[in-house]
Order: structure tokens, then C-alpha cells, then sequence
């Protein structure tokens, strides 16, 4: 097998082309700005989480952090109303659970929008990304109806995980991401060969989807961590996930403002861990997405 050499000036053009893409001083700039800019809230937290009681109060900001963090942060792990770390075991179920399920079924969706032809695809589809300008918040009393008489899940974990095993954005992500990046002659070739529809998805529609289930999976976790509106409404203090836990420490007439958003920073930690290790992936399916689009 022969390869072909690309042309002296197709090369040269193409170094030009990069070397002219790379940003100048005013984007330095600005990157710097946004990055400071998307810093300063956790910093700010960090500054009033290492500080006591009264550092929040203080008209004088002293913008260099104090040195009650680790007192804080015990203060917060050790409150027994809080239960810190069944909060955090309930968190890591629930974020798990439903990124591992919203690609899963996002991904299955997604492949049948984009590649199989059948009766009403687009009409469901057109349903499925209206429900995207639905507020959240009208559906909620139906929903509390629902998981609490029905199926007498309230309080449970299954309540907050069972109305998030699949989402409009991911169906719809899924979709697009799909339709640009998976050849139909890819499908065509495997049902030549005689792959049955889920062995096509599976060896073939699976894998050109990665990168972009890997960025759903990224920001769906991200949200699931971090939603409070729903968890605070159907599960108790017995058994509450983080954000609803900490919510605990502003319940009382006083309340501490460093302890509380030492809490914060805390259950902020295992998101900065997931960006550190996902980072390279979440930027690999970016460009590629970019790309391909």
C-alpha cells in the first residue's frame, strides 16, 4: 500500500495557518480576565472559609487567607446533624447512577434519531427538545405527587434518581453529535456483514460516540452533584446528598458563614479532582465536536 506526500506548499500553508491561528496579546488578555474572573468565586469562598465569624462582617477586607480552613472543615465534617459523609456516599451514588444512565440511554436515543429511519422520528424528536423550554419548576408538584402517593419513594435516593435516568439535552446532544460524526456507510457495512442492529450499535455506533458521551457524562455528573432544588424537596435530613446537608449549617438563627462555605469548598473538591482527570477528554471531544461541525 502507497501513501501520498502532501505538497511543499500545502504544508507550508498549513504551518502559516496555525502559526496565524494562535492568539496575540489582547487574547492572552482576556483569557487571563475569564480565567480570574471564573477563579475568584472559589477563592472567595476559600477567603471566608479560612477566615471566623467575623471575617465576613469586616469592612476592611483583608484578601489573604486566614488560617482556620482545617478547623472549618473539621467543624463541618464532624456536625452530627450534618452527616457529612453519608451526604457524600449519597452524592457519589446518585451523580454516578444517573451519568452512567443518561449516556446510556441519551446514546441509544441519540443513535436511533440520527441513523434509523422510522415513522414520527422527527415529531418525537421536535417533542423531546420542546420539553427544553419547560421551567423545571412546573413540573415539580406533579413529580412530588408521583414519587411520594404513587410509587412511595419519598426520602429515598430512587426519587432523585428515577426522573434523571435520561434528559432532553442529552437525547438531543447525542443526536447531533451522531449525525455528523457517524458515516451511514459505516451501518451499512456492518449489516452487510450481518450485525444484528445492537451489535451495530454496539461495535459501531458506541465508539464513534465517546467523545461526546464522555462530555455528557462530564457535565451531567457536574449537575447532579450540585442540584439542590429537587433533592431539598423530596428527601429528609436522614438521608440527604451533599448540597442538602450543607444547606443544614445556615438553619439556625446564627449562622457562620466560614463554616459554611468551608462545607461548600469541600463538596467542591471531587469536581476539581474530575476536571483534573477528565480535562484531556473533555478538551479532545470539544475540538472534535468543533470539527466534525
Amino acid at each position: 500500500m502507497t501513501t501520498t506526500q502532501a505538497p511543499g506548499w500545502y504544508t507550508r500553508r498549513k504551518a502559516k495557518s496555525a502559526a496565524t491561528n494562535k492568539p496575540g496579546i489582547l487574547g492572552y488578555a482576556f483569557l487571563t480576565v475569564v480565567i480570574l474572573g471564573a477563579l475568584f468565586p472559589l477563592y472567595w469562598s476559600f477567603l471566608i472559609g479560612s477566615g471566623d465569624s467575623s471575617t465576613i462582617t469586616k469592612q476592611d477586607i483583608d484578601w489573604l487567607p486566614g488560617g482556620n480552613f482545617l478547623k472549618n472543615a473539621a467543624a463541618v465534617i464532624n456536625e452530627p446533624s450534618v452527616g457529612f459523609w453519608k451526604a457524600f456516599t449519597n452524592s457519589i451514588i446518585v451523580s454516578t447512577v444517573v451519568s452512567a444512565s443518561v449516556v446510556l440511554f441519551s446514546t441509544l436515543a441519540g443513535y436511533a434519531f440520527a441513523k434509523l429511519k422510522f415513522k414520527g422520528s422527527r415529531g418525537m424528536l421536535l417533542f423531546i427538545i420542546a420539553t427544553m423550554a419547560v421551567p423545571t419548576q412546573l413540573g415539580i408538584v406533579p413529580l412530588f405527587i408521583a414519587m411520594s402517593q404513587w410509587f412511595h419513594l419519598s426520602g429515598t435516593l430512587l426519587a432523585v434518581i428515577i426522573p434523571a435516568l435520561v434528559t432532553a439535552f442529552g437525547v438531543f446532544w447525542m443526536t447531533q453529535y451522531l449525525t455528523q460524526s457517524l458515516p451511514d456507510e459505516l451501518i451499512e457495512a456492518a449489516r452487510v456483514d450481518g450485525a444484528s442492529m445492537i451489535r451495530t450499535f454496539w461495535h459501531v455506533g458506541l465508539p464513534a460516540a465517546r467523545p461526546a458521551a464522555s462530555m455528557l457524562a462530564l457535565f451531567t455528573f457536574v449537575a447532579t452533584w450540585t442540584n439542590f432544588f429537587w433533592p431539598f424537596i423530596i428527601l429528609d435530613s436522614n438521608n440527604p446528598t451533599l448540597p442538602v446537608a450543607l444547606s443544614l449549617l445556615q438553619s439556625n438563627y446564627f449562622v457562620d458563614y466560614s463554616i459554611v462555605l468551608a462545607g461548600v469548598l469541600l463538596s467542591t473538591i471531587p469536581l476539581l479532582i474530575l476536571f483534573a482527570v477528565a480535562g484531556k477528554q473533555l478538551v479532545s471531544g470539544i475540538m472534535q465536536g468543533a470539527i466534525k461541525g
